[in-house]
């Protein structure tokens, strides 16, 4: 929900390096991206299952992994990363400079940079999108978290911006440098809080095409983007057309991908990818089906608990919820036992060297009777359900898919058992969004991605808790975590900081703000086969996404794949496995 994305870039550093350098370093030169193939053409389309419909394009507005793709194809950031290194790149900044004390960060912009309508990208520009951003009658609350540890930035001239930290931060950088400029002569003068779907200025690679409302969207490839020139580009960007199909259900999507409606489609459901995935058209190749092995981050997902009021106040009642979800149960029998139990929201900071020592939860009703009777719940022995101060043990479930029932099936049964009542609450995206923008839920199914640096304060800093259209959103509030978090933000070097947030983790884990549920250390692919790609199909770090900016559409491999069909032929295998360290060929 929550996460082309910038991912944050730390550099390694002594005092004295920062001591008013500018960056990038003199014998720095812009090189080819080392992922993307040579043999690359532009033009084409492809088709993108997009999840169910957005309430907004505007990703300060609407947080979720969709609008940040479009956003982003269509605006840019002061600075860029490295695919495979993450150093700082330039971006709309040609040039920054560091002060000593690590607080003032000076972007000189891009004399070329060019917003779509010819006009020059200003510093002004920047300065206006911050105050938009920060303006408290917008609603960018996520994006406040971060933009707020600054003064408001000072134009120097009119293409020269100074940002100056309120204080030193590993991430300041990356926050001053990594948020998406707009317009200020196109959006200026309009309610922020109104920009959706319209955006006829841009400074990205794409702009919008055509938006059918509830049906698709498509992005174009703008063959006047300012910085097509730059080498490092070349090769990436090639699909003449992104079209976005929306869906409010997985499986609807995926009979559309069978259709050949949808071009790639990554599988979230293991029934599908076990036991649709047969036929034809995967037997013989038409379509092609790969585990994908990089090194993108593992997020987590779960039940989250409204802390805020009764009966998730009570850790107690918390604890007693994750003891009667039969993940085990889920696993085997619905999803073919494909996936890791998590015991963490930190998975990938744990290794052989660094084991998690948080306990594995199971099933155990009599622990979970047990905790529950401490909490001050009894049977009603007349209804069979627990009561505290004359009051049901009844709660709703959120939620904005079909397919989560059957999980919430077997949840409610066991629930059921030992006097719990769980009632489904079942709203549009759309519908779902507003209300946990409000905290208006007591429990739902949330699903969160990962960067490769981690910054918990979004999501687990006591102040967010209070934070309208926020991550924190089971309003986790621990005094010991925000001293953590405090700590971590002067530290520079990952490794410290990582060693803080596996603490953190272990906090969190035993205040039971979600009932945690699985995840995988792979995406699972399905695609049409008429693409061409680079031999590591995705990128380094990237999901399902990347493949938008690395593949291209292969009239070759296109009409093969009619031939074949059309004779009821079979196309070359591909490997079923992919892992990127052994295909990356620097």
């Amino acid at each position: 929900m929550k996460k082309t994305w910038i991912l944050p870039i730390i550099l390694l550093f002594c005092t004295s390096a920062w001591a008013l350098d500018m960056y990038p370093s003199k014998d720095w030169q812009p090189l080819p991206n080392p992922i993307a193939s040579p043999d690359a053409v532009v033009g084409g389309e492809i088709s993108i299952f997009a999840g169910p419909s957005p309430k907004s394009l505007n990703y300060y507005l609407d947080n979720n992994t969709l609008t940040l793709q479009v956003f982003g194809s269509m605006f840019e950031t002061l600075l860029s990363s490295n695919p495979i290194t993450l150093e700082d790149e330039p971006g709309l900044a040609k040039r920054w400079a560091i002060s000593a004390d690590k607080k003032s960060f000076t972007f000189y912009l891009d004399p070329d940079a060019r917003w779509s309508d010819g006009s020059p990208i200003t510093a002004e520009d920047v300065k206006w999108t911050y105050d938009a951003i920060m303006d408290p009658k917008n609603l960018t609350g996520v994006h406040k978290v971060a933009l707020e540890r600054f003064e408001p930035p000072k134009l120097l001239d009119k293409h020269t911006i100074r940002f100056t930290a309120k204080e030193v931060h590993w991430d300041n950088l990356l926050t001053a440098g990594g948020f998406y400029i707009l317009s200020k002569k196109t959006y200026g003068g309009l309610d922020f809080n109104k920009i959706n779907f319209s955006f006829p200025v841009v400074s990205g690679l794409y702009r919008i095409g055509e938006l059918s409302e509830g049906v698709f969207l498509t992005l174009e490839r703008r063959s006047d983007w300012w910085n097509r020139g730059d080498i490092r580009f070349k090769n990436t960007g090639n699909f003449q057309t992104l079209k976005f199909r929306f869906f409010a259900e997985r499986e609807n999507a995926f009979e559309a991908f069978k259709k050949g409606l949808i071009d790639i489609y990554p599988v979230y459901t293991a029934r599908i990818w076990v036991n649709e995935t047969r036929g034809k058209k995967f037997d013989k190749n038409w379509i092609i089906k790969q585990k994908i092995f990089n090194q993108n981050p593992i997020g987590f997902q779960g039940f989250a608990m409204n802390m805020r009021k009764p009966p998730f106040n009570d850790l107690k009642v918390r604890k007693a919820m994750a003891y009667l979800l039969d993940r085990r149960k889920m696993n085997s029998t619905l999803m073919y036992s494909q996936y890791f139990l998590h015991k963490s929201y930190f998975e990938d900071l744990y290794s052989k060297a660094n084991p998690c020592p948080n306990e594995l939860i199971s099933k155990n009703k009599s622990r979970a009777r047990a905790l529950l009777a401490e909490a001050g719940w009894q049977v009603n022995p007349k209804t069979g359900f627990l009561e505290k101060n004359g009051q049901r043990f009844t709660f709703k479930f959120l939620t904005r898919s079909a397919s989560a029932e059957k999980f919430l099936a077997i949840y409610a049964e066991d629930l059921k058992d030992v006097g719990i009542e769980l009632v489904i609450d079942k709203k549009d995206w759309a519908a779902w969004a507003r209300d946990m923008d409000e905290f208006n839920y007591q429990m739902t199914w949330a699903a969160w991605s990962s960067g490769v640096y981690k910054n918990p304060e979004g999501m687990w800093a006591s102040k967010e808790a209070v934070r309208k259209s926020g991550n924190n959103i089971t309003g986790f509030q621990v005094a010991t975590v925000d001293q953590m978090i405090e700590k971590q933000k002067t530290i520079f070097q990952i490794q410290k900081r990582n060693a803080i947030y596996r603490q953190i983790d272990q906090i969190i884990y035993k205040t039971h703000p979600y009932v945690l549920l699985w995840n995988i250390n792979y995406t699972r692919l399905l695609y049409w086969n008429k693409f061409g790609m680079p031999g590591t199909v995705l990128s380094k770090f990237g999901d399902e996404r990347s493949a938008y900016s690395y593949w291209w559409y292969d009239e070759d491999s296109s009409a093969d794949l009619t031939d074949a069909m059309q004779a009821g032929e079979a196309l070359p295998p591909k490997d079923p496995k992919i892992y990127f360290d052994d295909m990356f060929q620097p």
